[in-house]
């Protein structure tokens, strides 16, 4: 039987607040979420990279500090996610460890994921533990937060998230087990969707609320998150979290709808780059470096030879090369103040030059996309 999660080699992973803390007690699940870490690390072995989006921590803060069941106001929300997000890295890190795994925690504001220099930066830290094998594990920053400036919920979050990173797939574990019809239950006359192509309005007026106090998602949130995630190149699957294992049952043939991405992540963030963000200066460079771009690499300062406009670090500029032609586009890695002392110095200079920096890139091959290959745009 082939596992709906084959060929997919980044994996973004969001967990609701009703899989991870008991709607009874309050009380974190420790036996599931061992499951599941178990899930998690037989993937990793098996050469997935693995990213996670975790509810739970206002769930738990409510617990520890023995706050009453129903709406909290505001002060009292945010207090018990500073608690509980203490706790729930803790869980987490206490899973992982069993299977020798690294966890490193990720708070996100809006903001992060919307504004270019927090994005690249937020990104870098994410993309870096990956790097060194581990896994980030990412909520929402709830403590500060407020109703006006939040996600508000954990699965568009885990969409914008798994678009930042160029994840291939995210699954929502939940408790269900994917988009129906119309409402299921006994009686009902509403079929399982097992794949939706594209996310039509008709999809969307098959979503409904949520059932559960503890999650403020529901079926509306999740086609979100789809739409999110299938115009970024992120394929998304909806699965049923509640019993031990999901990730095991899912890839055993445990029912699930699965949301077809619209196109690779690279087309979707090469369309972005491309065509989408305004170009803030321009880069020159010699023919060797030229070279090394058509041939995947970095662009480092050592190559450039002329740097001209005001960008800032996470700005889009334009590369061109000795023939005034523009090979390429990207992020750019400094400002254009910095670019100008780093052109054609060697890396270790500029780390001397720049001590604070740890990067000597001036656009990096991830945040690069060549002007020749725009035809999937």
């Amino acid at each position: 039987m082939t596992s709906p999660l084959d060929g997919f080699e980044r994996l973004t992973i969001k967990i609701g607040s009703a899989l991870l803390v008991d709607s009874t007690t309050g009380a974190l699940r420790k036996q599931w979420l061992g499951s599941l870490a178990g899930d998690l690390a037989s993937l990793k072995q098996r050469g997935r990279e693995i990213v996670v989006v975790s509810s739970g921590a206002v769930a738990l803060g409510r617990q520890i500090l023995n706050l009453k069941r129903g709406p909290l106001p505001l002060d009292r929300a945010q207090a018990a996610a500073s608690v509980g997000q203490v706790a729930l890295a803790q869980a987490w890190r206490e899973a992982f460890s069993v299977h020798n795994i690294t966890i490193g925690q990720i708070l996100l504001t809006p903001n992060i994921t919307e504004e270019r220099r927090s994005f690249i930066n937020a990104r870098a830290t994410m993309s870096t533990l990956l790097a060194l094998d581990a896994v980030p594990v990412i909520n929402e920053n709830d403590s500060v937060a407020t109703s006006e400036i939040r996600y508000g919920d954990n699965d568009r979050l885990s969409a914008r998230v798994a678009s930042m990173l160029g994840a291939d797939c995210l699954v929502l574990l939940s408790d269900v087990d994917g988009l129906y019809t119309g409402v299921p239950g006994p009686g009902s006359s509403a079929r399982h969707l097992p794949r939706v192509k594209s996310i039509t309005p008709r999809i969307e007026a098959m979503a409904g609320g949520s059932t559960s106090e503890t999650a403020r998602g529901g079926m509306i949130t999740k086609i979100e998150a789809a739409k999110i995630a299938t115009q970024a190149g992120t394929a998304m699957i909806i699965a049923k979290g509640t019993g031990d294992n999901p990730l095991g049952a899912l890839e055993g043939g445990a029912r699930h709808t699965f949301f077809v991405a619209r196109q690779s992540p690279a087309a979707a963030r090469k369309r972005w780059i491309l065509g989408t963000l305004e170009v803030a200066g321009t880069i020159h460079v010699d023919a060797g470096a030229a070279k090394a771009l058509l041939n995947g690499k970095s662009l480092l300062p050592i190559g450039v030879t002329k740097v001209s406009g005001e960008f800032s670090r996470g700005d889009a500029v334009s590369v061109k090369g000795p023939d005034n032609e523009e090979i390429a586009r990207g992020l750019a890695g400094m400002n254009h103040e910095d670019a100008n002392l780093a052109k054609g110095k060697k890396g270790a200079i500029i780390t001397e030059m720049f001590g604070h920096m740890n990067r000597t890139e001036l656009v990096h091959a991830d945040n690069l996309v060549l002007v020749s290959a725009s035809e999937e745009r």
